[in-house]
C-alpha cells in the first residue's frame, strides 16, 4: 500500500467514528466514551506516523511544500491538545459533546486540506515506487506509535522519534491499567444492579410447635 492510500484509509476510519458519534443518542454515554477512546487512539497513531515519516519525507523531497507541512503540524498540535483533554474527560461532563464536535471540525478541515491539495502535490514529486516505500515505513511506524496524544512532545525529527518511542512504551502501560480499571468498574456496576433478595417472613413458634408468620 502506498503512503497516500494508507493515510486516506486512516482518514476514512476516523470519519466513520465521527459519524457513529453524531448518531449516538444524548444518553448513550458509555457508547460515546468508547467511540472517543477509539478516536484518541486512531488520531494519536495517525498524527505520530505522519510527523515521524510522511511530513519529513515530503519536506526533504519538495521544499516548496514546507509551508503546507508546517501548517499541517500546527493543525496536529491543536488536535492533540483537544484529544489530551478528551482522553480523561468523563462523558457526562458538560463540555464533552461540545469538545468532540470541535475536534471533528478541526480534523475534517485538516483532512480536506490534505486530500484536496497536499496529497495531489505529493504524487507529483514522488514516483509510485517511492510512495510505496514511504507507505511501508508508515506501516512499520504504526507498530510502535504512541496511542495517546502528547501535545508537548516534539513533532519533528529527531526529537519526535525518541519521544515517540518513549511515549509508546508509557502508553502501553497506561492502556493496560485503563482496561483493568474499566473492567473492575463494569463488574461493580453489574453487582450493584442485582435485585435485592426479598426478606423472608419472620416466623416464630407457638406453644404447640406450630409456626406463626408475622
Amino acid at each position: 500500500m502506498d503512503a497516500i492510500t494508507l493515510l486516506k484509509a486512516d482518514h476514512k476510519t476516523v470519519e466513520q467514528l465521527f459519524r457513529k458519534f453524531e448518531k449516538s443518542g444524548d444518553h448513550a454515554l458509555a457508547h460515546k466514551r468508547k467511540l472517543v477512546d477509539e478516536m484518541v487512539r486512531e488520531l494519536s497513531v495517525h498524527a505520530a506516523i505522519e510527523e515521524q515519516v510522511f511530513y519529513p519525507a515530503v519536506r526533504a523531497r519538495a521544499a516548496e511544500l514546507s509551508d503546507d507541512v508546517l501548517r499541517a503540524l500546527e493543525e496536529h498540535h491543536v488536535v492533540k491538545w483537544v484529544l489530551s483533554e478528551l482522553d480523561t474527560m468523563p462523558p457526562e461532563a458538560e463540555r464533552f459533546d461540545a469538545k468532540v464536535h470541535v475536534l471533528m471540525e478541526n480534523v475534517r478541515a485538516h483532512v480536506t486540506e490534505e486530500e484536496q491539495y497536499l496529497f495531489p502535490e505529493v504524487r507529483k514529486v514522488f514516483k509510485p515506487q517511492e510512495l510505496k516505500q514511504v507507505g511501508e515505513a508508515l506501516e512499520l511506524a504504526k507498530r510502535a506509535a504512541p496511542t495517546h496524544p502528547h501535545p508537548a512532545a516534539p513533532d519533528t525529527p529527531p526529537g519526535n522519534l525518541l519521544a515517540g518511542a518513549v511515549s509508546a512504551v508509557m502508553d502501553m502501560g497506561r492502556d493496560a491499567l485503563r482496561t483493568a480499571r474499566r473492567k473492575a468498574e463494569t463488574q461493580v456496576r453489574k453487582a450493584t444492579r442485582r435485585p435485592a433478595r426479598k426478606p423472608e417472613a419472620n416466623r416464630s413458634m407457638d406453644a404447640g410447635g406450630e409456626s406463626l408468620t408475622h
